[in-house]
């Protein structure tokens, strides 16, 4: 390397700096990814986590394991990325802040029970609002997960079901491993 190319090197690489800085996540970025993660959103909201192999490629992206409600039906989290059509795309960060913490979405429907709002609800409003921006600053996945499914609706996919031991002792036995 001559003595002329290492002053044009270290200027590109001083150049260089700014710009990945810049692309750094904000502050408030950074504290809603850390929430969302220690949250456990990431356990019901990602695809193939309830299978064991999630599915990174569509973090967030909505779960293909639905929850069986009883009485109430089957209910898939849905996707959180900021998708418009399938995910938050059209809700503000303030939505996103009512539905975490009071379980109320725009369209005035309240969270399935399994969404654990009431937890979320103790989060101060610099907190809510640090979750509503990591999930806004997501790159957007399109999945539409399925139903929801009312309790006499034909279900699709799996479903996690929690029942008393004296409905789960009357069911019948799994097929034999192939």
């Amino acid at each position: 390397m001559s003595r002329r190319t290492i002053p044009i090197l270290v200027a590109t690489v001083l150049a260089a700096i700014p710009g990945a800085s810049a692309q750094a996540a904000s502050p408030q970025v950074e504290r809603g990814k850390y929430l969302v993660e220690i949250g456990g959103c990431t356990d019901c909201h990602t695809p193939g986590n309830f299978l064991g192999h999630p599915d990174m490629t569509r973090y967030l992206g909505g779960s293909d394991v639905g929850f069986a409600i009883p009485g109430h039906g089957v209910f898939v989290p849905p996707n959180l990325t900021p998708d418009k059509e399938t995910g938050l795309g059209t809700w503000t960060e303030e939505q996103i802040v009512t539905a975490i913490t009071t379980g109320e979405r725009p369209d005035g429907r309240i969270l399935v029970p399994s969404m654990p709002w009431r937890n979320y609800a103790h989060l101060t409003k610099s907190d809510a609002l640090a979750m509503a921006a990591f999930l806004k600053s997501l790159p957007p996945t399109s999945h539409k997960v399925p139903g929801p499914f009312g309790p006499t609706d034909t279900l699709t996919g799996f479903v996690m079901s929690v029942q008393p031991a004296e409905v789960y002792s009357g069911l019948p036995p799994p097929p034999p491993p192939k």
